[in-house]
């Protein structure tokens, strides 16, 4: 099977960090959102991939040539950028032979089993149940448990099973029919060509979609959604029985951290669920709930919450204090 990604996208929500990369490749736990779908796709077999880029994609054509040297990859350019129908659209002539296709954003992270889904006799809509599924697009199940409906950002929701970004297409021709017929009749939703409304031609013409709950589901395309990924991702054991103490001397270590190769850390407490890049510096820092990228520097910073990019430095406020009795100082909050 061939699995489609797209990653054209600008990710102006993610800004100021994806001025100068595509936010397919901000970091996230120990590895970049795109690293963590590519590992998971090979995990299940999948070695055929179709990158649909498009802003900054020389760079992640770079890093997946370099990261993933085993993957054979493919990679179309989306210009203008009109839509995830549009981009697959563009791509069509990378899998219109295809008998069957796994189509996954390149800005979601989904904590599934992938196998199941691939060997599964019908297509497939990754799911999950959201409070507000008006900002999604959402399906809709009949009796039999087959999708009826699917829709994009409904005004008024008739269900909270919100589009995960995860797609299997038993039928990639039937895919294109549909996806010619949005693009030839000009049908656009919020001014783009959603897959959403070529799903729904598909669906109305006889083709049968199952829905697949998920159990993790990160769009990690604002800060909030990208440092809840990253905490979930570090919960896993292969973060909490690392053992740091020789890399940082003088700190304290709340798992669950991540530190990359080639970082120098010295008098500090880090975590919990902290990621930092390869070959950063922290110096007297505390840090909680944060993402650090690589190549970095941070001195006397208290920090939580928070996303540094790479190549940045921070240098926050040392003091030395002698305090009597009965006094109150107060920085500010």
């Amino acid at each position: 099977m061939k699995a489609i990604i797209p990653v054209a996208g600008v990710g102006s929500k993610l800004r100021p960090h994806t001025y100068t990369q595509p936010k397919s490749l901000v970091p996230v736990a120990d590895n970049t959102i795109l690293g963590h779908i590519i590992d998971k796709l090979l995990e299940a077999g999948i070695t055929d991939f179709v990158f649909i880029i498009g802003y900054l994609g020389e760079k992640v054509e770079r890093y997946v040539r370099q990261k993933y040297p085993q993957a054979r990859a493919e990679f179309v350019v989306q210009e203008p950028r009109e839509g995830l129908g549009h981009a697959l659209w563009v791509a069509r002539h990378t899998y219109e032979q295809e008998e069957s296709i796994l189509i996954m954003l390149g800005d979601a992270i989904v904590d599934v089993d992938l196998t199941p889904i691939i060997e599964a006799p019908y297509s497939v809509l990754g799911v999950k149940k959201v409070a507000k599924p008006s900002l999604f697009g959402v399906t809709e199940m009949g009796r039999d448990e087959f999708v009826v409906k699917v829709v994009e950002k409904p005004k008024i929701p008739k269900s909270n099973f919100a589009l995960v970004g995860l797609y299997k297409i038993m039928h990639p021709q039937k895919l294109l029919v549909s996806l010619q017929h949005i693009i030839t009749e000009d049908l656009r939703t919020q001014g783009e060509y959603h897959l959403t409304d070529a799903l729904m031609h598909m669906i109305k013409n006889g083709e049968k979609m199952v829905p697949w709950s998920v159990d993790h589901w990160f769009d990690c395309g604002r800060k909030e959604t990208l440092l809840e990924a990253n905490a979930t991702l570090l919960s896993r054991p292969k973060f909490r029985d690392r053992d740091y103490s020789r890399l940082c001397p003088g700190c304290i270590i709340i798992p669950p951290v991540s530190i990359g190769e080639g970082c120098v850390i010295t008098n500090s407490i880090i975590g919990p669920n902290v990621a930092i890049g390869d070959n950063t510096t922290v110096t007297n820092c505390v840090l909680s709930n944060s993402i650090i990228g690589s190549y970095s520097e941070l001195r006397f910073a208290v920090m939580h919450d928070s996303i540094i990019g790479s190549d940045a430095s921070f240098k926050g406020f040392s003091h030395s204090l002698n305090i009597g009795d009965s006094t109150e100082i107060n920085f500010g909050q």
